[in-house]
């Protein structure tokens, strides 16, 4: 039973002063605790700090040997080189195998006047658009997943390295069995050509993100897919880009080879190559130039600028 006794006012006060007691304990400990993650906080931001500008001082590095080695622009005196080389090879050779300069961009413009190179190429590049999209989501989407799944990454990986080193005319006569001669090879061999390359590109990119940007994010409370769209994602972008572009250059061969090939790729860029189609040898040649042309113009013009502005972003650009 509770006693009836009142409680008198030492005995209050001293329940009061146990209380008090309790409560400045508590802040004490509180207080302590506070501090070693202020100091953990402090030791962390130190840590990511000097991780940050050695890795900064090693891109400035590898920026300034890639722009002491010609830089982002395509240099005019390499292309005229070329020509004079070519003209030079066409009239010591006499041979009707290689004509000169002036005869392929003669049958280069009756191309254009006639459509023929124009369709061509309109056909070839919306078959490029959606392999390159397809190979580029499929392939980012497997390398996060193998990132994520060190499982995944042991039992997927092999195959997707055993794809990236197969030949893309070797997928041809399956595509053509699987698909028949249709569109759909074509693009197949495509994408299953460039995907791999994306894929390898988002894991490695993923894993080379420093351990000290997890950690960080996982103390300002990052988790789950948050800690990779902010942190690891972005960390790992300039890899990623590579690529892309890598991916970009795999696409633009397989389809080609596709299109070679596969008589059902017809009116694309590929098909004008195939000599069994009986066009002249300064066609094939006007064709394979537009071939270079397209694929140089897209590098240097799509992937170049992007690769510039993570460059400008991160103050990794040298302007001249």
């Amino acid at each position: 039973m509770d006693d009836p006794r009142p409680v008198g006012l030492g005995q209050r006060f001293a329940h009061g002063s146990g209380d008090r007691h309790r409560v400045l304990d508590a802040e004490g400990r509180a207080r302590r605790q506070l501090g070693v993650e202020r100091v953990a906080l402090q030791q962390l931001h130190h840590e990511i700090g000097d991780a940050a500008r050695d890795r900064e001082v090693e891109d400035r590095h590898r920026v300034r040997m890639a722009h002491a080695a010609g830089g982002d622009a395509l240099p005019p005196e390499a292309v005229a080189g070329l020509l004079g080389i070519w003209a030079i090879v066409a009239a010591v050779t006499h041979s009707a195998g290689i004509p000169s300069p002036s005869v392929v961009w003669s049958a280069f413009l009756v191309g254009m006047r006639d459509g023929t190179l124009p369709d061509a190429a309109a056909k070839t590049l919306i078959r490029l658009a959606f392999s390159f999209v397809v190979a580029v989501v499929s392939g980012t989407a497997l390398g996060l997943a193998l990132a994520l799944n060190a499982f995944a990454r042991r039992a997927i990986r092999p195959i997707v390295v055993a794809l990236q080193i197969t030949p893309f005319v070797a997928w041809v006569p399956l595509a053509v069995i699987w698909f028949g001669a249709t569109e759909r090879a074509v693009v197949f061999v495509a994408i299953v050509g460039s995907f791999p390359s994306m894929t390898l590109a988002t894991l490695q990119a993923i894993r080379q993100v420093p351990p000290l940007y997890e950690r960080a994010g996982r103390t300002l409370g990052a988790r789950g897919w948050s800690l990779y769209r902010k942190i690891i994602v972005p960390a790992a972008l300039p890899g990623m880009m590579a690529g892309l572009q890598q991916a970009w250059g795999f696409a633009w061969k397989a389809l080609m080879a596709g299109e070679l090939i596969v008589a059902a790729a017809h009116a694309g860029l590929g098909h004008l190559l195939d000599p069994r189609s009986g066009a002249s040898v300064p066609t094939l040649f006007a064709a394979l130039a537009v071939i270079v042309v397209i694929g140089v113009a897209v590098d240097y013009l799509l992937f170049g600028q992007l690769d510039r502005r993570i460059r400008r972003r991160r103050g990794l650009l040298i302007e001249t």
